[in-house]
């Protein structure tokens, strides 16, 4: 089910054919927002590199107060360790967490927060364009890119990285996540309506390397082994929404494999968040993909399919988190296990990938 949108009549999606410029590869820089904080039609597509200046998301007459959302979500898998941080504000509150699951037993350390209003939150107004800073009650994240282009748009070839460092009861994670020289991502605008939007970076295959100290024993986060996956978001959301994220990186048959599957939540808008990286090189899938996903049983395999890919996810571990506060509510079933499967190339060539790690996840907000 794609995200509802209960907007005002104002708020309906534009009728010109033109305004969403479906499937269109951004090559410039653009902005989200118009001055008025409605959505620049100029910004709807996708693009390799994250040209999409966000400054404006918080401005504006249209800005709606309650449904700007806005988030920076970093995981790394070692061969050992799944790490996760999150900096986010909805608006009216802060959210944050910090997640540490050990690969072989399946023990988790784990901090969250809902810090009610929003404070203790820092978050830069575009991507790397500052450090991402989270403070709560035995919580700490600082996220700070580092050689980095001034305009966040890392197409200029050169690589860069990012410091991801975070302190829990029981665990501190220094790590760095290195984005090579003329790295692709998939960034995407995602247009609900209007003042319904979403600009959305997936960052995959990014090689990571540092330590992790876990009950005062620390731990290498080996170099050429370990991977970073960034989910930048800045958007003005629906009260409901449903989406499915598939998300992994390694290397297969000699070829280093990024997996980027979303779903649901783009069903309608003309835009997608599908795509496989290969050796850093992103191959856009512009279809919308089927997911065949087993709600009794998250832990059976899922299937992921599309008239160029047929993926296949067999979990291993099931993180559910469940929140329920009235108004505001959440339900994830996040899955970490392997992908395997193929893909067919847009000149034809078919890439077979086993082995994978990473996670799908299908998750039901209201926001």
């Amino acid at each position: 089910m794609a995200p509802r949108n209960t907007a005002t009549p104002e708020d309906a999606m534009p009728t010109d054919p033109d305004a969403h410029a479906q499937a269109r590869e951004l090559t410039w820089g653009v902005d989200l927002t118009g001055p008025d904080g409605r959505l620049n039609p100029a910004a709807v597509g996708w693009a390799r590199h994250p040209l999409v200046d966000t400054t404006g998301i918080g401005r504006g007459p249209h800005r709606s107060w309650g449904r700007t959302k806005r988030w920076e979500y970093w995981n790394v898998a070692t061969p050992t360790h799944v790490m996760a941080l999150t900096v986010s504000s909805l608006d009216y509150a802060a959210v944050h967490e910090v997640w540490l699951f050990d690969r072989a037993d399946h023990r988790t350390w784990h901090r969250s927060a809902t810090v009610l209003p929003a404070r203790g939150v820092t978050l830069p107004p575009r991507l790397d364009a500052g450090v991402a800073r989270a403070r709560a009650k035995d919580l700490t994240i600082d996220i700070e890119p580092g050689g980095s282009p001034s305009d966040g748009s890392h197409s200029d070839g050169s690589a860069s990285s990012v410091h991801l460092r975070a302190r829990i009861p029981g665990a501190e994670i220094d790590v760095v996540a290195v984005r090579p020289a003329d790295h692709e991502c998939l960034a995407v605008v995602v247009p609900f309506s209007a003042t319904r939007f979403q600009y959305t970076v997936k960052d995959v295959t990014l090689p990571a390397h540092g330590t992790v100290r876990i009950d005062g024993v620390e731990q290498v986060v080996p170099a050429g082994e370990s991977w970073a996956v960034l989910d930048h978001g800045r958007g003005r959301w629906p009260y409901r929404a449903r989406w499915q994220w598939g998300a992994g990186s390694g290397v297969s048959n000699g070829r280093v494999v990024g997996i980027q599957f979303g779903g649901a939540w783009t069903a309608g808008t003309g835009q997608t968040e599908n795509g496989v990286i290969l050796d850093g090189i992103l191959h856009k899938i512009h279809d919308e993909l089927a997911w065949q996903v087993d709600r009794a049983n998250y832990l059976a395999p899922w299937r992921i399919r599309g008239p160029r890919l047929d993926a296949t996810f067999t979990p291993v571990y099931d993180r559910k988190s469940r929140t329920n506060l009235g108004v505001v509510s959440s339900r994830t079933d996040q899955c970490f296990g392997y992908w395997s499967g193929s893909f067919v190339t847009i000149v034809g060539e078919t890439v077979i990938f086993d082995g994978i790690f990473g996670w799908a996840e299908d998750v039901d907000n209201r926001w």
